[in-house]
């Protein structure tokens, strides 16, 4: 009798663990439908059939391009704030953005824009890569390894930054050659139009050969996000994993900065609502629909405002908009716990 009852307890709680495996797998199939129509109607719409193939071989790049920048920004912003345990803070909201500028400044105000440096794309990226990852690991010995450090004191390092690199940015821009200004200038806007595609089989290349070193971590993400006493006490390398996610989130910054530009906000946007919808503390889960809800976001995002509403201003600035007030009001809201 007594094994005739457990066993049904154990039926009835895998039932319950199967449904709600199957609520979880509803957003990611509406989701990928939605991307899927987005990116049909941005490949298709308002061409003539006579330019077809032109179209497409401009449009194509860049839905490419949009889509590997929501995956780098969905997917680096989810593991960021696991490792930081907190779902204000974004990498681009502790300066790393900021710190993209300041290299493409540098770059220009130092060896000018026909530089080889400035000119060959593929080594201006590896630059900014090398550079991002060093400011990232200066970045977690500074605030990270200090004991208990809260929001407020994180932030404030973040803002210094972020002021600190936007400041020597703007020093430098004022005092170069106009010329070489409107050059730098087109690298420091996220703009979906004018998309790098010098670097996009490298782009791809780079997060092919980070996708392996990723795969065997995302379980332990979930013993992350307790904390990390909790972490170590279960029997994660919480400092190894830290540093090593920090590497792979300034890789992935770097990418979708050098294809099309800092967005600043969009991945507080994508976390918060992700977390919304997905009411689990799996990973596996929650970075597939972040990326999802990051690509979705930034293909609908562009097809309303090119081909709908025929605007010529970037999605970026709309999202930066929304995000910056959401921001502020996730400030406002952790001020009043």
């Amino acid at each position: 009798m007594q094994a005739n009852i457990e066993q049904q307890v154990f039926n009835k709680v895998s039932k319950q663990a199967r449904n709600k495996e199957q609520n979880l797998n509803i957003p990611i199939i509406i989701l990928t439908a939605l991307i899927l129509v987005s990116c049909a109607l941005f490949l298709t719409l308002e061409i003539n059939s006579g330019s077809m193939e032109y179209a497409l071989s401009k449009r194509i790049p860049r839905l490419i391009a949009i889509v590997i920048t929501g995956g780098c920004i969905g997917f680096s912003t989810i593991i960021f704030q696991t490792i930081t345990n907190n779902r204000i803070l974004t990498p681009s909201v502790m300066g790393i953005d900021s710190l993209y500028v300041a290299i493409q400044t540098v770059i220009i105000f130092a060896f000018g824009s026909t530089s080889a440096f400035a000119v060959n794309q593929k080594l201006n990226f590896l630059i900014c890569v090398v550079f991002m990852v060093i400011g990232s690991m200066a970045l977690y010995n500074l605030v990270f390894k200090r004991e208990n450090a809260n929001i407020m004191f994180v932030l404030l390092v973040g803002m210094i930054c972020g002021t600190f690199f936007s400041s020597l940015s703007s020093f430098m821009q004022m005092v170069i050659d106009p010329n070489e200004y409107l050059v730098l200038q087109n690298k420091l806007f996220a703009s979906f139009s004018n998309v790098n595609v010098d670097i996009l089989i490298l782009s791809i290349i780079v997060i092919l050969l980070i996708v392996p070193f990723v795969v065997d971590d995302v379980k332990y993400f979930d013993v992350m996000s307790l904390g990390k006493d909790q972490a170590i006490n279960l029997g994660v390398d919480y400092d190894k994993l830290m540093k090593k996610s920090l590497v792979i989130i300034s890789v992935l910054i770097a990418v979708s900065t050098a294809l099309v530009g800092p967005v600043t906000f969009l991945g507080i946007l994508v976390a918060n609502i992700t977390r919304e919808m997905m009411k689990t503390y799996k990973h596996s889960y929650l970075i597939i629909v972040s990326i999802l809800v990051s690509i979705f976001t930034l293909v609908f995002g562009q097809l309303m405002m090119e081909r709908v509403l025929h605007l010529t201003t970037p999605v970026s600035v709309v999202i930066n908009m929304i995000g910056g007030i959401y921001f502020m009001y996730l400030l406002y809201k952790e001020s009043r716990i």
